[in-house]
């Protein structure tokens, strides 16, 4: 299957078509006798000529995912932290602060808000990296930090961790909120203007 694809696309190919029309303008000319017994040559020479000079094959664009698209994605991230918060054990002042967090980045995945690539890379970033880890983190560390004496308690670090997620989420809905009102504004000195 390699092979044939190959020789499909050789054969298709810029280098190869414009090298046939010169071959083909060669047995013209052997046609006419003005190639003699070299007639051969002269096809192969003209051909060889014409794949020489043909410029070379593009390489197709590559094809990313619109923002739609990675927000479709996010959002079915999104759902899938959702269920695995449900079922973590934790404090009721982090289940408080998750449910603002969750409220929050629900309300900037709907369609239409986030385009901004940064926004969403940030999004993005605390749904499948942030959150799970310092949830993960939790989980994982408050059994045996309750038997070293001294030591700062988890549902600190989880409790300061997510509020500096909100206060990052919150900034995104802040720049989208000023983006709209500046829009806003434009639209109206446009419509007082005309």
């Amino acid at each position: 299957m390699g092979t044939s694809s190959r020789l499909l696309r050789w054969a298709e190919s810029r280098k190869n078509l414009t090298g046939s029309a010169c071959g083909l303008a060669g047995v013209g000319i052997a046609l006419t006798g003005a190639a003699g017994g070299l007639w051969p040559l002269v096809v192969a020479g003209l051909y060889a000529a014409g794949a020489l000079i043909a410029p070379p094959e593009r390489p197709g664009t590559p094809r990313f995912p619109s923002a739609d698209e990675r927000l479709g994605a996010l959002r079915a991230d999104f759902a899938t932290l959702r269920g695995y918060l449900a079922e973590a054990d934790l404090p009721p002042d982090a289940r408080d602060r998750l449910t603002a967090f969750e409220t929050l980045v629900e309300a900037l995945l709907e369609p239409g808000w986030v385009s901004d690539p940064d926004h969403l890379h940030a999004l993005a970033r605390a749904v499948r990296q942030d959150v799970p880890e310092a949830v993960d983190l939790y989980v994982r560390t408050r059994w045996w930090s309750r038997l070293t004496p001294g030591a700062e308690a988890p549902e600190d670090h989880l409790g300061r961790q997510l509020a500096a997620l909100h206060g990052e989420m919150t900034a995104i809905a802040a720049a989208l909120r000023d983006a709209e009102a500046i829009r806003q504004e434009v639209h109206t000195r446009y419509v007082e203007e005309r």
